[in-house]
């Protein structure tokens, strides 16, 4: 019997990237796609609660079926979960972002988002980005090796609670050295303030800036990515510093000594 593929993305289900990962994933599984209705990218781990969410059934721009929400990538994974689609999905795939997501980029990204949800919900995920912000940008190359990631979740599974954060330098395939297993490399983000005025003469802000940079450390997704090679960087749920625990036993943290 066929696996079952739950694709998402978080630049909506007109982007080009959904339609290539959908392509080559349903060579190797059944592929199911619900997806945003817009862009959210930056959206980080939403969960939707204080406005209701619509779902309906659609088409992708090469005229494959497809759910469209409302919700963020993260919703969209919530709902296909509880019930919008009758099947359960073996694997979440999550993109192929236009744009890596690199160090802690992963807290903002929706697209890793979108797998965190499928692992917080205890099955196997992927989020899967691309090294360009070229608008018109080929995703071919990017797709072909997330599919060959996702046969690999497929036959070998991953450990509870964690996930894997693909990224993909944008080179033609023949070009890209290889694939690299890293860890999450420090991201240089260059953000700005710009403060603008309504009609009203009230002010509004835009975060602006230039695209971060990163310090391109061997074994970091960062030195992978820049060297020509993916990158494949497992992420866990459970983020605590096990390293500082201990330390943080020695401080005075008695309520007695804590409080004025």
């Amino acid at each position: 019997m066929r696996k079952v593929i739950l694709i998402t993305n978080d630049d909506g289900y007109r982007s080009p990237g959904i339609v290539a990962l959908r392509r080559e994933l349903s060579r190797i599984a059944d592929a199911v796609v619900v997806a945003p209705d817009h862009n959210w990218s930056a959206a980080g781990h939403t969960k939707t609660m204080h406005k209701p969410l619509r779902a309906w059934e659609g088409k992708l721009p090469d005229g494959s079926p497809a759910y469209i929400t409302t919700g963020a990538p993260s919703d969209c994974v919530a709902l296909a979960l509880l019930g919008i689609v009758p099947q359960k999905p073996d694997l979440v795939v999550s993109g192929i972002n236009l744009g890596e997501n690199l160090g802690a980029d992963v807290t903002y990204s929706g697209t890793v988002a979108g797998a965190m949800e499928g692992a917080v919900n205890g099955i196997p995920a992927i989020s899967v980005s691309l090294g360009t912000s070229e608008p018109d940008a080929d995703f071919d190359a990017a797709a072909r090796i997330a599919a060959g990631v996702a046969a690999n979740v497929l036959e070998f599974g991953l450990p509870e609670g964690t996930f894997l954060n693909v990224n993909v330098p944008y080179l033609p395939l023949e070009e890209i050295k290889g694939v690299q297993v890293t860890r999450l490399g420090r991201r240089i983000y260059r953000d700005k303030l710009v403060r603008r005025d309504d009609p009203r003469g009230q002010p509004y802000y835009w975060i602006g800036g230039d695209r971060p940079s990163g310090v391109p450390e061997d074994g970091t997704d960062i030195g992978a990515l820049e060297n020509g090679y993916v990158s494949i960087t497992p992420l866990r749920m459970d983020m605590t510093d096990y390293g500082f625990m201990e330390k943080l036993k020695d401080w005075p943290l008695s309520l007695k000594e804590m409080l004025p």
